[in-house]
């Protein structure tokens, strides 16, 4: 949830705390969540209007005001304008300043002044200072200074918002993976039924193809089911009666009768929502850096004025004299530099990841990226390439090539939906080749399949046949332990072999590479087995792995890292991975994912390319150093302003209007120097 905590601090600071804990509260109907990013995205509408007509009132404020005539060398005066000035800086006040000026109340409310108290204290010390000197107070007015001062803070605001849109909705996304509805069986009859409806005990009827819309156990039917967004498993999980599925799960070819286990709260799903809820609302206590200046430039502002004011009429100085000054502090206290250093920075790093392959949801665990000190990966889909393919085939025969060997192959597993089978046959047609006509099919049970091809008998079997029936396995097709190996029988013959897994990247292994040379440790958590993780982990030359975990596992793994005193990111594309990728410091999700994966994570990689999450890193150090560098320019233009601004320097006093010049130049700067990011970023 740090997006909603940046959200809180620079957007709105409207949202009440009871409305931020109402939008989990029913995290399983989805509604609330799906409020909440309706609810920014006309934040980021009002906010835009709000601008445009502050920019429109500005105009001819600012071409009243006696300030800005001087300066430019021309005069404006008619009876009543500065009744008329008044009026135009009221509207502008009022409309324009009420997200600071509402702001400045929650941020007191939570005694945690920041950016918002910043503005509105300038912004209402500027418009009380000027109202008072229209109507008989002896001074110049600052309603130039007010407009300018609003409408710069409303672009950079409206810019920020704009550059984190996409408010968190994993929680809804998760329970989008649930069917709506479920077949309700009653004696023989089916009855369609709200899966909300479902208690424990029912039975249900989940046809081919069809999700799974509850926990439970199979009473009647076999299938196999793809749990890989649940699991992370690759492998299609082969279910009989009496085998528990998880809601969520897609059903394969044959139709399944489940007796309901577990409903709403208690279910699978739900408990990885909560989970994902947990981890989210723990690390929602980032505070960025413009908001900590502003905190420590709302306590310099309100100080540096009232010593001001104090030490003037101490040494006798006229009032109207000691105030003027204090307003002048006051107001060049609040940098419109400031209100623009980091959005702008944000909008061109966002943009130009966005080019490059990153799409960035979380603009602190963006910048964190440069703190990384170990990785966790999820294996399928991230590291692996997720599906259960062909790595290699080979004819053991003379008259048999290899072509020919996968074209039987094929012909002959086209019968069966077995996971195996299937990768064969897309092997197959991938490679265009032709699949033959198959008789007298049979399933040789547990040990592979048979048929008739052009009058002679193929098999296709598993290394349990060839023992059995005393045919050595050829040393050739011993091969890496995360592959399932099948035999090709001619008759009794031997004469060939199909290897497949689920591919390793071949961008894995640059990207661990190039990760290990910047000092990470990398580790590996995966839902697949302990043979096949080792293998793969062996493969990439990683610091460990972990076999067969649960998310709930997952989250565990990266808790145990931050507590060593690591600063973890993980990257993953599955439901499994969520909490985990909610927990890291920085979340990383590769696009070919799940939607849920890449709603919790804080940064998307599109190419689903490892060696993005290099770029990522490079990124993120380039993007915080721009950052510090606006900042410094930003405050840095106070440190000069401010101790003119008091007149305490003997005949260096600064006007407002110099002060307007000082507070040009540091935005123009921080404008410029938010630019030079796109050349550190190629």
């Amino acid at each position: 949830m740090k997006e909603k905590e940046e959200h809180k601090q620079h957007h709105d600071q409207h949202e009440s705390g009871h409305d931020k804990h109402s939008q989990h509260k029913n995290h399983g109907s989805g509604h609330e969540n799906h409020s909440h990013h309706d609810h920014h995205a006309v934040m980021i509408q009002d906010f835009k209007k709000r601008f445009w007509v502050s920019l429109v009132l500005t105009v001819p404020i600012l071409a009243l005001s006696e300030m800005i005539q001087q300066w430019f060398g021309f005069e404006l005066t008619f009876n009543g304008d500065k009744y008329l000035l008044f009026g135009l800086a009221s509207i502008l006040f009022f409309y324009g300043g009420w997200p600071f000026l509402k702001g400045l109340a929650d941020e007191l409310k939570e005694k945690n002044p920041g950016m918002m108290t910043l503005i509105a204290v300038a912004i209402t010390v500027a418009y009380a200072y000027s109202s008072a000197v229209v109507f008989g107070l002896e001074g110049m007015d600052f309603f130039w200074e007010l407009a300018t001062l609003i409408v710069v803070m409303l672009l950079g605001h409206w810019i920020e918002m704009k550059s984190v849109m996409g408010a968190s909705r994993s929680l809804e996304l998760l329970v989008k993976m649930m069917p709506a509805e479920a077949h309700l069986l009653e004696g023989e009859q089916v009855k369609e039924v709200k899966v909300s409806a479902l208690k424990k005990g029912d039975v249900i009827l989940v046809k081919a193809s069809e999700k799974i819309p509850a926990d439970g156990i199979i009473v009647e039917g076999e299938s196999h089911l793809d749990e890989s967004m649940i699991s992370g498993e690759s492998k299609p999980v082969s279910k009989a009666k009496g085998d528990e599925v998880i809601g969520g799960a897609v059903n394969g070819n044959h139709s399944l009768k489940v007796k309901v286990e577990k409903t709403g709260e208690e279910s699978y799903l739900n408990k990885v929502i909560g989970l994902v809820k947990e981890a989210q609302e723990a690390k929602s206590k980032t505070q960025n850096l413009a908001n900590l200046a502003a905190r420590w430039l709302t306590f310099i502002a309100l100080g540096a004025g009232t010593i001001t004011l104090l030490v003037w009429i101490s040494l006798g100085k006229p009032w109207d004299f000691a105030l003027e000054r204090m307003v002048t502090v006051m107001v060049i206290s609040c940098p419109h530099a400031l209100g623009l250093a980091i959005p702008l920075v944000v909008a061109i790093s966002t943009s130009v990841s966005a080019g490059k392959g990153l799409l960035i949801r979380n603009r602190t665990a963006f910048e964190n990226a440069r703190k990384i000190t170990a990785m966790v990966f999820d294996k399928t889909g991230t590291l692996t390439e997720g599906n259960f393919g062909v790595s290699r085939y080979e004819s053991l025969s003379d008259d048999l090539d290899k072509k020919e060997l996968l074209a039987h192959t094929a012909s002959l597993e086209q019968e069966s939906e077995h996971p195996i089978a299937m990768g064969i046959v897309k092997k197959a047609k991938e490679k265009e080749l032709g699949l033959l006509t198959v008789k007298a099919f049979e399933a040789l049970t547990g040990k592979g399949i048979q048929g008739k091809i052009d009058g002679e008998l193929w098999k296709v079997v598993s290394p349990g046949y060839l023992e059995e029936n005393n045919i050595s396995i050829p040393e050739k097709s011993q091969g890496n332990e995360a592959e399932t190996i099948v035999f090709v029988l001619r008759g009794e013959d031997l004469v060939g072999f199909v290897a497949l897994s689920d591919k390793i990247r071949e961008d894995s292994y640059a990207a661990i590479k190039t990760l290990r040379e910047k000092g990470m440790k990398m580790f590996m958590a995966t839902g697949d087995n302990e043979k096949t993780a080792k293998a793969v982990s062996e493969a990439l030359e990683l610091d460990g792995y972990y076999s067969g975990v649960l998310p709930d596992a997952k989250v565990d793994i990266v808790k145990k890292l931050q507590k060593d005193g690591y600063f973890v990111a993980m990257t993953g594309d599955g439901v499994n991975d969520a909490p985990a990728l909610a927990q890291a410091d920085v979340g990383i999700a590769v696009g070919s994912g799940t939607d849920v994966a890449a709603e919790t994570a804080d940064i998307i990689l599109v190419n689903s390319n490892p060696k993005d999450i290099a770029k990522l890193v490079l990124f993120g150090r380039a993007t915080y150093q721009k950052m510090i560098q606006n900042l410094i320019w930003a405050t840095g233009y106070n440190a000069i302003a401010l101790p003119l601004a008091t007149g305490f320097i003997p005949g260096l006093i600064i006007s407002p209007a110099i002060g307007a010049v000082f507070m040009s130049l540091s935005t123009v700067i921080v404008a410029a120097n938010a630019q030079l990011l796109k050349r550190s970023m190629k």
